[in-house]
């Protein structure tokens, strides 16, 4: 068994968020890790099923009807019948830090048989900085037993606050569907012990089963798109969320890492019905990645919630020439923002340029 902190890190300052459809029986593995901590339960689907929480946890639910009530006409913004769901969550936190799991995540094991506090690993990703301005081949100078290595311009050690810590998965891998359908039996059983930043520039494919962030300095662009019912495409959620965040976060001098933790992925969705999900965005994603790519938001853009306004007119202007849904996403996409200002109303200055990008030292 992994070590406990006798003091939780952040227990005050984070909340661990969880879209569900079924009971919460997977609380019971992550116990000693979780229960410190507040959770953010948002029930998807049907709101008059009962949901069961194991006992001793401090949590919150929210199901569709708590959805509507709170943002009455805003509510079209959140997905139903699709884990993007999650990001009511985000929304209605008042913590800084959120991290947030699938409820087929169970804890993994390192390679000497210790159960992983993988919410421990994602803090300290995201209490120390990113580095996205030029690689370390040593991967995290920031971890003990690591530094920067021979070359590197000391300009730019002080690297830049973390926004976004993405772990990874033992067991089922994160595939889409066709890779899914001509590999159905493998699985990941490799555990490479890195963490790295995504260099700037460059995008990733987000997933949201692992996944940590500081709401207060990339909150407001975590949203999951318009996913699930009523929608012509499913599985992408986590991935929109991903290439907008990236796109900010560059914009913002805020870094993204990825790496540890890993958690163990214990079931395999249906590859059919999720080629059903996907198909559209298997072709779509091939226009979407070179506009996120070469998209550049105005030096105007100062806070998350500008660039992500402006990453939505952009949106609308170009990728809804490719199909209609677009145009209803970046609608969807102002209508978020709209919905988080609501309910956030100082999180425009606290997430402000100076609180992050002016601070480091470019060597420019």
């Amino acid at each position: 068994m992994a070590s406990i902190p006798s003091t939780p890190l952040l227990a005050n300052e984070l909340d661990i968020v969880i879209p569900t459809i079924r009971n919460l029986d997977f609380l019971e593995m992550w116990r000693p890790f979780f229960q410190p901590y507040h959770l953010i339960i948002v029930q998807d689907g049907d709101p008059t099923k009962t949901i069961k929480v194991p006992e001793g946890f401090d949590y919150e639910l929210h199901n569709r009807n708590h959805v509507e009530n709170l943002l009455g006409k805003r509510a079209s913004c959140i997905s139903f019948k699709d884990s993007a769901c999650r990001c009511y969550g985000f929304l209605v936190s008042k913590k800084k830090y959120i991290y947030t799991i699938d409820d087929d995540c169970f804890v993994a094991k390192n390679p000497t048989g210790e159960d992983i506090n993988a919410l421990e690993q994602h803090i300290k990703n995201l209490l120390t900085p990113s580095t996205p301005h030029f690689f370390n081949t040593l991967y995290d100078p920031y971890r003990d037993g690591a530094d920067f290595v021979r070359g590197y311009p000391f300009s730019l050690r002080e690297g830049v606050p973390t926004a976004v810590s993405h772990g990874l998965w033992l067991n089922i891998p994160d595939y889409d569907a066709p890779t899914q359908l001509v590999k159905p039996h493998e699985r990941n059983t490799r555990y490479v012990d890195a963490v790295m930043t995504v260099p700037k520039g460059t995008l990733f494919p987000m997933c949201g089963m692992n996944l940590a962030f500081d709401r207060e300095l990339i909150g407001p662009a975590m949203y999951f798109g318009l996913m699930g019912h009523g929608q012509p495409i499913g599985r992408y959620d986590d991935m929109w969320a991903g290439w907008c965040v990236k796109v900010i976060c560059d914009h913002l001098n805020l870094g993204v890492k990825t790496g540890l933790p890993y958690i163990w992925h214990s079931k395999a969705s249906n590859p059919f019905v999720n080629l059903k999900k996907e198909y559209k965005g298997i072709f779509w994603q091939e226009d979407i990645i070179p506009f996120f790519q070469s998209v550049v938001l105005p030096k105007e853009c100062t806070t998350v919630q500008k660039c992500y306004r402006a990453l939505a007119e952009k949106v609308k202007e170009k990728l809804g020439l490719i199909d209609p849904y677009f145009t209803k996403l970046a609608e969807g996409m102002t209508t978020w923002i709209e919905a988080w200002d609501a309910h956030n109303p100082s999180s425009e200055a606290a997430g402000s340029l100076t609180n992050g990008m002016a601070k480091v030292n470019l060597g420019k």
